[in-house]
């Protein structure tokens, strides 16, 4: 009985001796930390991947890929048709752009397709980098900055709230505002009084930052005045209303800068679109300043001239009789 009672003894003090007890209490910790750790990894993980699967995340994805689809098709047939192949990383102002396009197909104050691709065709051929002058912010603004990504593209607008909102609104853009002191309804009296001083102040070579002209815009940045401008797009101002200035200041200061490129290392000729020159304003002011014997190309809203560079003795526009008159 003695020696049942001393190993029952003993074994009692066997199982609850400290050590023991210690062992046991610091494996139920470990056991209990690496349970914690494996349940967070598992929720984390299902957080992750249901995430990753969500049908906004899929909307998303194919959203960006129709836009990309979308807008690659646009920039082909822009730039002169054959398959659109996108190519990756573009730039962010390209991106805004085709998506611009994208979200506002049916708008009804835009270029018909053929006349963006006229101009397009020649920005193709631009030396490189071009330098692109846009009379007018107008719905092709960010097309016109992405197809001439590689040059410099400057923008100049009657509005300067506007101006100053799309500069803010999409930084690539370098636009300018012009205060016009012309009108519509005098555009016959103003052309004549310009051709008047055709030896004088109107001079087809000048620079224009020192011209006193009625139809020469005087007010911008010197910068303006020292590029060559290898292509002009007159779409702007808006308006064809008596109040309205009118493009005749835009035609005639285009006429001027095109001949008064100040290097022959660019291509002596620039090329000048006017879009609306099926309206008596446009047509006429055209007729005078950039001349019939230049025209290339005119289906009724849209007119191609190419100018070519001018000694700075000359002072008559138009070489042909019809418009020196």
């Amino acid at each position: 009985m003695k020696n049942t009672n001393t190993n029952t003894n003993n074994a009692k003090l066997i199982l609850l001796h400290p050590y023991i007890l210690k062992q046991g209490s610091s494996n139920r910790l470990w056991l209990l930390a690496f349970i914690s750790l494996f349940t967070l990894i598992f929720l984390l993980t299902l957080i992750y991947t249901r995430d990753s699967f969500s049908p906004s995340s899929t909307t998303t994805s194919s959203s960006s890929s129709a836009t990309s689809t979308s807008g690659a098709a646009i920039s082909a047939a822009v730039m002169g048709g054959g398959h659109a192949t996108a190519q990756y990383p573009l730039p962010k102002h390209v991106m805004n752009t085709l998506i611009h396009y994208s979200s506002n197909a049916n708008t009804t104050e835009k270029m018909e397709l053929s006349d963006i691709k006229s101009i397009s065709d020649v920005l193709r051929r631009c030396p490189s980098p071009c330098n692109f002058l846009v009379f007018g912010l107008t719905h092709e603004t960010l097309l016109w900055r992405a197809l001439n990504t590689h040059g410099r593209t400057f923008f100049i607008d009657e509005n300067r709230y506007y101006a100053a909102y799309m500069e803010e609104k999409h930084p690539e853009i370098e636009a300018y505002d012009v205060q016009y002191t012309t009108k519509l309804s005098n555009y016959k009296e103003l052309i004549s009084s310009v051709k008047e001083q055709a030896h004088n102040e109107c001079k087809p070579v000048q620079n224009l930052l020192f011209s006193e002209c009625k139809l020469g815009i005087n007010d911008l940045p010197n910068q303006f005045y020292d590029i060559d401008w290898d292509l002009i797009l007159v779409d702007g101002p808006r308006g064809h209303w008596d109040a309205a200035p009118g493009r005749m200041s835009t035609i005639f200061t285009a006429s001027v800068l095109a001949r008064s490129k100040k290097t022959s290392a660019r291509t002596g000729k620039t090329h000048v679109f006017v879009h609306d020159y099926n309206l008596d304003p446009q047509r006429v002011a055209s007729e005078e300043f950039l001349c019939k014997e230049n025209l290339v190309e005119n289906n009724g809203m849209l007119a191609h001239f190419v100018l070519e560079r001018m000694d700075e003795n000359c002072f008559q526009f138009c070489h042909s009789k019809d418009n020196s008159s």
